[in-house]
């Protein structure tokens, strides 16, 4: 069963930074795109970043120059460095992925996107 796996949100003031990783596995053939959408509340989900497995990456204007993608495909995560937080970026970042699962028990394989469980990031004013 594919997992991703989210780690490293928390409580920062603001001007400081975070480190945020998410982590797939399971029984996986290959990961596509990957990236973090956020959700603050009383706002609509923002896609924040994303990253190519050839390790291109596009941001959302709310957080180019200050945030950064980045993909360690051997270790199938990704990391998003964030850098002089505000207010605005408190939210519950989720990770997401476009994996094409090895089906095991049935000699198949399935494309789709996961998501993961969502790691809460707290900007303090």
């Amino acid at each position: 069963q594919v997992q991703l796996v989210e780690s490293g949100g928390g409580l920062v003031p603001t001007g400081g930074s975070l480190r945020l990783s998410c982590r797939a596995s399971g029984d996986i053939f290959r990961i596509e795109m990957m990236g973090w959408y956020r959700q603050a509340p009383a706002k609509e989900r923002e896609l924040v970043a994303t990253i190519t497995s050839g390790g291109s990456a596009q941001y959302a204007n709310s957080v180019k120059g200050r945030f950064t993608i980045s993909r360690d495909n051997a270790k199938r995560t990704i990391y998003l460095q964030m850098n002089s937080l505000n207010h605005d970026d408190t939210a519950v970042y989720v990770c997401y992925a476009d994996i094409t699962e090895v089906l095991v028990n049935i000699g198949d394989m399935r494309r789709q996107d996961y998501w993961g469980q969502g790691t809460q990031v707290t900007v303090s004013s």
